[in-house]
């Protein structure tokens, strides 16, 4: 007689069915909304957008890395500066922001950027976001440049999500340490949760998402071999410790309406095989969590 098969399993096949979705070719992007069940049939919708962080891409020139993008299905990046270094001059920035409008990706956030506590560097940062045309800044500031970095973002209409790194950052190690700085400051400043970051600093993502819902502005999201308290080994998403189940149904809960970050960190040079088994595995869980 045939072995039953487990929900574990039957969410691993869907994920392998779902890995098939992302290998499309330009200009037949696929969208959360496209595969999810609609609230007629009784289920919440998902609010979030899934986006690709373009430092997943690194290893890769930028019009390799914008055709990566749309082959996993996706339109919408967070930019790193292996792609659109801070430093160039604007017309540096004009020249690379037509070949992302030209492949059909839109940058939608970017960093990580580290911020001193210098004004000039937090106004160059700011004049970056605004000549990107995107309303969110990732970074990693000094805790010093928290009342200037408030400043410009009200001048320039611009949000700052921190992001935590892990137990190796000695400023923004975990959530909760960016949580503290930042729950009774101007509500444009927020978090970036790293969730592969946080469970490698003792926290439980899933828990993070709901508890600090308020402040919640970006998440990036990946998978992790590594224990807590040690070095990251960075794997496809679905092949790691963390709880991606446990993950996706507390940003649902929350009613979380952002974006959500693929980054991953594995094999820099030939990132898009475990990326799109990564988008594929999160598309297939989340089917079958609100199918279920």
């Amino acid at each position: 007689m045939p072995r039953a098969v487990t929900r574990r399993e039957a969410l691993a096949r869907l994920a392998v069915a779902g890995a098939s979705l992302p290998l499309l070719a330009a200009g037949n992007a696929v969208g959360i909304a496209d595969i999810m069940p609609r609230s007629d049939l009784g289920v919440s919708p998902i609010k979030y957008t899934l986006g690709i962080a373009s430092y997943s891409l690194r290893g890769l020139p930028l019009t390799q890395a914008l055709q990566a993008v749309r082959r996993v299905g996706l339109e919408f990046v967070s930019v790193n500066r292996a792609h659109l270094p801070w430093e160039n001059p604007p017309a540096g920035w004009e020249a690379t922001l037509a070949k992302f409008k030209e492949a059909g990706v839109t940058p939608r956030c970017c960093g990580v950027i580290t911020l001193k506590n210098d004004e000039a560097a937090v106004r160059g940062a700011c004049e970056y976001a605004r000549k990107l045309g995107v309303p969110m800044i990732a970074c990693s500031p000094e805790p010093e440049a928290l009342p200037l970095l408030e400043r410009y973002l009200n001048q320039y209409d611009l949000r700052a999500a921190i992001h935590n790194h892990g137990p190796e950052d000695r400023l923004w190690a975990a959530p909760r340490d960016v949580w503290e700085a930042v729950k009774d400051r101007d509500p444009r400043l927020g978090m970036c949760l790293d969730v592969g970051h946080a469970f490698r600093s003792g926290a439980d993502p899933a828990d993070c998402i709901r508890r600090y819902r308020d402040r919640l502005l970006d998440v990036h999201l990946k998978d992790s071999t590594a224990a807590v308290g040690a070095e990251d080994v960075p794997v496809e998403i679905g092949r790691g410790y963390l709880d991606q189940r446990a993950i996706v149904r507390a940003l649902r809960e929350v009613g979380y309406g952002r974006m959500v970050w693929f980054e991953y960190e594995k094999s820099p040079d030939d990132p898009l095989p475990g990326l799109a088994e990564s988008v594929g595995f999160i598309r297939g869980l989340t089917q079958g969590l609100l199918s279920g």
